[in-house]
């Protein structure tokens, strides 16, 4: 029975992730946050039980990765595309445009079912990340979205959409990117080698204060660059 255990929670990330998706589909960003955020503790869930009740498996491992596809590939993209949808007619008024740019959106779940399926064959990342994985790259477009629709001195400019466009092209690379990037997993709480995990969470919280949900993708952005400024001398092999 308890080998059972990893894999429903497993699947209660992929239906958190489902409902996710049916919020970003009517507009509604926070029910999205809130979804994916759900989904996100779900995923750190079934790997804790697995490891705790040693029920490893490979049909874990592969529903797992079929579960994050979902939840911060999947339903992000819907987030993006939905928001694209109505602001689009900011940058053009031609009809193709509008109809058409908002798919760009789904370049985000291409990407991150590469980068999954990269993850599940490197042997590189069972400590470490290479390149920014799926659930951070989820976190940052649902928090992005919700900030950006509900937050009230935001006004969508033609230059704010092309932002939006460009980062699309951005996050979806840096998920294929050979970036070394550390876990946000915490396995001990002692603060030795948990400094930018612990930093990273002050941070968030913090910020949270001041500008709401949108701290969640501001602590990503973050999350990248102290990335790369800890990995700069770095060679890839070592990650």
């Amino acid at each position: 029975m308890r080998k059972h255990i990893p894999n429903f929670l497993t699947c209660l990330n992929l239906s958190s992730g489902c409902i996710a998706c049916v919020m970003a589909f009517h507009g509604e960003y926070m029910w999205v946050v809130v979804w994916v955020v759900i989904a996100g503790l779900f995923d750190f869930s079934d790997g804790f039980a697995a490891r705790f009740l040693k029920a490893y498996s490979p049909i874990g491992k592969e529903l797992d990765s079929l579960a994050d596809m979902v939840s911060f590939g999947f339903a992000p993209s819907l987030a993006v595309f939905t928001l694209l949808s109505e602001k689009v007619p900011v940058i053009s008024q031609n009809p193709v445009i509008c109809e058409y740019l908002p798919y760009m959106a789904f370049l985000l779940a291409i990407f991150s079912a590469l980068r999954l399926a990269k993850f599940n064959v490197d042997e590189r990342q069972s400590e470490s990340f290479i390149g920014l994985n799926t659930p951070a790259n989820g976190f940052f477009w649902v928090s992005f979205c919700y900030g950006l629709m509900t937050h009230e001195n935001i006004v969508f400019s033609s230059g704010l959409v092309y932002t939006i466009l460009i980062g699309i092209i951005v996050f979806s690379l840096l998920m294929v990117s050979e970036l070394p990037m550390f876990s946000l997993k915490i396995k001990s709480l002692k603060l030795k080698g948990n400094e930018q995990r612990y930093f990273l969470a002050v941070f968030i919280i913090g910020l949270f204060a001041l500008i709401g949900v949108l701290a969640i993708a501001a602590g990503i952005l973050l999350y990248i660059a102290l990335s790369i400024i800890g990995n700069r001398n770095k060679p890839v092999s070592e990650a």
